[in-house]
């Protein structure tokens, strides 16, 4: 996981969800369901960084608003494919899955924050 510093530094916080997302997948059950999830899942995740670094090199406020956009809508989407993933009842994957659903959710309020600032500008 991030250290305390990098709590608060948004693109190495999103790094580290990517990061941590790909090792979870690493330890799940391999069904046909959870390869494709997975893969959906990796994408979505790394989105959300790939869509920030984007954001903080825009070429104008809106072009940064759909940006934000997007890394809010990708850690939504994150959510909902590490819901989906089967874990075969592990203990241990699940409270991993726990704590990067949290993540996700702070990264989604995190972008919701970001959208309403930039849009009062």
């Amino acid at each position: 996981m991030s250290t305390n510093e990098d709590k608060y530094d948004l693109k190495e916080r999103t790094y580290f969800f990517a990061k941590n997302v790909r090792i979870f997948i690493k330890k799940i059950p391999r069904t046909i369901a959870n390869i494709e999830d997975g893969k959906q899942l990796i994408r979505s995740s790394g989105s959300v960084g790939a869509n920030y670094i984007e954001a903080n090199n825009h070429l104008s406020q809106k072009d940064c608003l759909l940006r934000i956009k997007i890394c809010r809508k990708e850690s939504e989407e994150s959510i909902y494919w590490l819901r989906l993933i089967y874990l075969n009842n592990s203990v241990e994957l699940e409270e991993e899955r726990k704590i990067l659903i949290q993540e996700a959710t702070e990264l989604m309020k995190i972008m919701s924050s970001i959208m309403r600032k930039l849009a009062a500008k």
